[in-house]
């Protein structure tokens, strides 16, 4: 037969000494001190990315080709996926450093157990999401930008560079190399094909585009 369960009892614990005391009135301090701590944070690290983002477009610190038409077809594609990336995280890192900031736009609910302490606490958990979010978006934002900027600076061109050449048989011609073959250059210029001997090459310069 089993003993009958006896209830725990329960009794006043020891008595509280000085330094139970200091350790709780640290724990309210920091406890009302980690709102504004968070807030500060936030602000500083928005501060921080609002400068980043003003000097890799606004003052150009990071510049690549200023038309993206001049790549080839496939990487002006890859240059406008980073760049919306990089458009989307911006907003979403900026949204969400002013959240932690100033806090949420929408108003608290009040209830009758609600008290000051644990909203703040609350806040304080938000706030701190918030602001790793941020910077982590942030940090992505620029990331996509400079791969965006990177992109046109190695991107292949849309067409090949032309050359102006010159020979005392066919005189100044300029069009794109698409070959060379046995010591001739095949040049495509006008919608033909024209093949110059390179050992009579007077002058040879790469061009923009022909006239």
């Amino acid at each position: 037969m089993t003993p009958p369960c006896t209830p725990p009892r329960i009794a006043a614990g020891p008595r509280a000494t000085a330094a139970d005391l200091l350790a709780s009135q640290e724990r309210h301090r920091l406890a009302a001190e980690a709102l504004p701590r968070v807030r500060a944070a936030s602000l500083g690290w928005r501060n921080a990315a609002g400068a980043l983002m003003a000097g890799l477009v606004a003052f150009g610190l990071v510049k690549g080709r200023t038309d993206v038409g001049q790549l080839a077809d496939r990487w002006a594609l890859a240059v406008g996926c980073l760049l919306l990336l990089a458009l989307v995280c911006g907003a979403c890192g900026a949204y969400l450093l002013n959240r932690a900031a100033h806090g949420a736009p929408k108003p608290f609910r009040l209830g009758t157990r609600t008290t000051r302490s644990a909203t703040e606490h609350l806040e304080v958990r938000s706030a701190l999401r918030a602001l790793r979010g941020g910077i982590a978006m942030t940090s992505a934002c620029v990331l996509f930008l400079v791969c965006a900027v990177g992109s046109t600076w190695y991107g292949p061109n849309a067409k090949p560079p032309a050359v102006e050449l010159s020979t005392p048989a066919t005189g100044k011609l300029c069009g794109t190399v698409t070959g060379v073959r046995q010591g001739r250059i095949v040049l495509k210029t006008g919608g033909t094909t024209v093949e110059v001997v390179a050992s009579a090459l007077t002058q040879l310069k790469t061009v923009e585009e022909c006239p």
